[in-house]
């Protein structure tokens, strides 16, 4: 056997060995980003918001398998996850709240994105608050969406007119009086939904407003004793018995996007709720500063955030990681942080983003979210789930709710606030 011909058959055989292995290397180089998405946006203005992301997604190349749970605030689609989760078959990504992303990560659960951080220059431009908020140990495990705010005021200009209001009420006892106004009148001056979610926003936002930034603090956040069974907080449980005096007898399970219809439609004139209560008036065709507007709850400069962000599970598969990695790269980006943002009545989570196309509500929460930042008015909101972990967040919206649909004391209130803290604790 000649030279060449010995060299021809180890090259095949070479060959032979070699190919599938490059032919694996190259299915998975060329694997199409895949990833299915567990979330709960599924109101008119969250949807056309979460169909923005598809869309960026889907012309980056990826393939999208939509998987929404509505209702509860989040809470419905918790209870998918924990069972996908033990079941062994965890979503690519999930819309997940900041204690839940520690848990999931601390069980071992999140996948590290830390390439994609890097690579995006993370550290550079989101908000070093936002950073913290988004990592497990250091390490980046989830992307933030937006900054949502939760302490803000919807109102019908129309209504508030017709008691002599030209604009939303500035203090709690200036809103009690336009209520009451409004009440005699036979308009339903609040809207809201009896969702226990619902009632702890309305709840944290009287903190705010009564007991201030540093109260809001010690008692919500740092759960400190001597502010929780407090004279203020006593006065935050007879506030919030006066707002339920102005709330119609139907509001039992009402989701909050119908709340905010009400308002809407000119059946009530004014509504405490997040800033995502915006996303419905704008896919309504409603104009702000016209059709409706926007002002926040009473307060010291406080700002209540809340941030939608997305947590990439742990799973297997070339498709489904590259999947994870272009999804968390497109929304960090600034394109789809405009894009995003603009529809669901947020604002980017992104420093530098353009704000010429947002509107005054934008651009106000936009100002006032800034200045909070140098004075440490900005605050996580309890309403949905940012500040405490599960069992402390539940031990507060269990007392919130008993009191809101019963006719508990206001002292008794305060006590049964701190009993369930401290039942939690244990």
């Amino acid at each position: 056997m000649n030279r060449t011909h010995k060299f021809s058959k180890r090259l095949a055989l070479h060959a032979a060995i070699c190919l599938p292995a490059l032919l694996l290397n190259l299915t998975a180089a060329q694997a199409e980003p895949t990833v299915e998405v567990l979330h709960y946006w599924t109101s008119g203005g969250e949807a056309k918001a979460a169909a923005a992301l598809k869309k960026d997604f889907e012309d980056h190349g990826g393939k999208w398998i939509d998987s929404p749970v509505a209702g509860g605030g989040g809470s419905a689609a918790m209870t998918v996850l924990r069972s996908r989760v033990l079941s062994g078959d965890a979503p690519t990504a999930v819309q997940l709240k900041s204690p839940a992303i520690q848990e999931w990560a601390d069980q071992g659960a999140l996948a590290n994105l830390d390439e994609v951080a890097e690579k995006e220059h993370w550290n550079d431009v989101l908000p070093k608050r936002l950073q913290t908020l988004m990592q497990y140990d250091g390490h980046y495990v989830a992307v933030p969406v937006n900054i949502h705010r939760t302490d803000m005021i919807w109102a019908n200009p129309e209504l508030l007119a017709s008691v002599g209001a030209t604009e939303v009420p500035k203090s709690w006892d200036e809103f009690n009086t336009v209520a009451e106004k409004l009440q005699a009148k036979g308009v339903i001056p609040l809207a809201i939904g009896g969702q226990p979610w619902q009632g702890t926003i309305l709840f944290e936002n009287v903190v705010l407003g009564i007991g201030g930034t540093d109260f809001y603090q010690k008692a919500l956040i740092d759960l400190d004793e001597d502010a929780l069974k407090s004279d203020t907080m006593k006065k935050v449980f007879d506030q919030m018995r006066t707002l339920r005096g102005f709330v119609d007898a139907d509001f039992s399970g009402r989701d909050w996007n119908l709340a905010t219809a009400m308002v809407m439609n000119g059946k009530a004139a004014m509504q405490i709720m997040g800033d995502w209560a915006k996303g419905e008036f704008l896919a309504a065709g409603k104009e702000p500063g016209k059709d409706f507007l926007c002002e926040a709850t009473p307060s010291n400069d406080g700002y209540l955030f809340n941030t939608d962000s997305f947590a990439m599970f742990d799973v297997s598969g070339d498709d489904k990681i590259a999947g994870q990695k272009l999804l968390a790269e497109l929304i960090v980006g600034e394109k789809f942080q405009e894009t995003f943002n603009l529809l669901k009545g947020s604002i980017p989570a992104r420093l530098g983003v353009p704000m010429d196309d947002f509107d005054e509500c934008a651009l106000q929460s936009e100002k006032d979210m800034q200045a909070s930042q140098v004075s440490d008015g900005f605050l996580p909101s309890v309403g949905v789930d940012m500040a405490l972990p599960g069992a402390l967040t539940g031990a507060i919206i269990d007392t919130v709710t008993s009191h809101f649909n019963s006719d508990m004391a206001s002292e008794s209130a305060v006590a049964k606030l701190l009993e369930n803290i401290n039942l939690a604790r244990d």
